[in-house]
């Protein structure tokens, strides 16, 4: 196989990471592959970990750009590349070495699939199995179940937008996936664990999560046309839950009131939209 993947690593605050990041790169059992590390104007010493990997990786590419954000940075470097096939990856996660080459099998062998990733576990604050379900595009609409470092085409990439710069606090990926797949689009998940996620006690996973509300609703914005059929159906499950909660006012501590909450607190997003 003589494809090119560019692998694209947007590093901002990440420095102390990278290396390992690099190391699980330079450690892949498939070597045709382009890394592009984007400096986004980060204020600790990105060059200077770059720089220590230059005679160690020779298609080792750094690019700077004025503070923009991951999508950004994304966007940049996949601009930037000359791969068949594209890979994001954040300067502090790793990948099993068999990862890339797995993933360029399945892209060479099926060419009717569009995307391809593998299981995941995490690393760090938290160890252990990342259990995400089974993809489905309907189910895609209210999470993700796509890890962010998934393979995909240049030429499918080059169909869309890119990463959309508007989600600037996370779940840009999630975005993503929501503009580059159609109901109809074939994805596989590799049945191993072949991409390893770090966790962190303060992440932009974590600031995500903050801003959960707010990136929903940029979702939402974003993907309109998607969500509006469900909007009646929602609405009206969302009036018949608060007219039973009010009939059980006094058992809001019950078990069943708060797993009712949990049900409906993914689609609050889409109905406040209805009110603005």
């Amino acid at each position: 196989m003589n494809s090119i993947v560019s692998i694209i690593i947007p590093c901002y605050n990440k420095a102390q990471f990278l290396g390992e990041t690099l190391d699980s790169v330079a450690a892949q059992t498939y070597h045709n592959i382009e890394v592009i590390v984007v400096d986004d104007e980060s204020p600790d010493n990105t060059h200077e970990v770059f720089e220590e990997y230059v005679p160690k990786m020779p298609n080792l590419v750094y690019m700077h750009q004025t503070n923009q954000g991951p999508s950004a940075a994304r966007n940049n470097g996949i601009r930037a590349s000359k791969g068949n096939y594209i890979m994001a990856l954040d300067a502090d996660d790793r990948l099993a070495p068999t990862y890339v080459e797995k993933c360029v099998d399945y892209l060479e062998i099926h060419p009717e699939t569009k995307l391809v990733y593998s299981k995941a576990d995490m690393f760090g604050t938290q160890n252990g199995p990342w259990n995400l379900p089974e993809y489905s595009f309907q189910e895609l609409l209210w999470q993700n179940m796509i890890n962010y470092c998934a393979m995909y085409r240049r030429e499918d990439f080059e169909t869309t937008n890119g990463y959309n710069t508007n989600m600037v606090k996370g779940l840009e990926d999630w975005d993503f996936w929501l503009t580059f797949l159609k109901p109809d689009d074939s994805v596989h998940r590799i049945d191993e664990v072949l991409f390893h996620w770090r966790t962190q006690p303060i992440s932009r996973t974590f600031d995500a999560e903050q801003h959960e509300r707010e990136l929903m609703r940029q979702i939402y914005h974003n993907h309109q046309d998607l969500y509006t059929p469900y909007l009646k159906d929602i609405i009206f499950f969302k009036n018949m839950w608060d007219n039973t909660s009010l009939l059980f006012a006094n058992t809001r501590k019950s078990k069943a009131y708060r797993i009712g909450k949990m049900i409906i607190r993914p689609f609050s997003w889409i109905i406040s939209k209805t009110k603005c």
